[in-house]
């Protein structure tokens, strides 16, 4: 896709700037699912969180992580099961860390985008 849906400058920058990023400037359309980015060399899709996480009250953390776990989940598995591997740029170590906590599954696919 030749843009990116959604209109978020700062999520469409950090995707743009995933290291390889085979499509810098558009989604990715593959199993019926938009990703963010794609690196061809290794056959991964990315998708990208830009949340303030760090700043959130304790509250909105958790509705953060009740909505995003089950969804990284999915998409990991429409990834997989078309032969990508997955992997999930956030803006904080504190993000990660409560993404793996909250599902350990999640381990070792979350990075903490430095470029964005």
């Amino acid at each position: 896709m030749p843009y990116h849906l959604g209109g978020n400058k700062l999520h469409d920058k950090c995707a743009d700037r995933i290291p390889n990023n085979s499509f810098p400037g558009g989604d990715v359309f593959v199993n019926g699912k938009n990703f963010d980015a794609l690196q061809l060399a290794t056959r991964t899709l990315w998708e990208v969180k830009t949340d303030n996480f760090d700043t959130y009250p304790p509250e909105l953390r958790r509705i953060v992580l009740e909505d995003q776990v089950p969804e990284l989940l999915h998409e990991r598995v429409l990834a997989l099961a078309c032969g990508f591997d997955f992997k999930v740029g956030v803006r904080s170590a504190a993000h990660k860390a409560a993404l793996e906590f909250a599902e350990p599954r999640l381990t070792g696919i979350i990075v903490v985008m430095n470029w964005c």
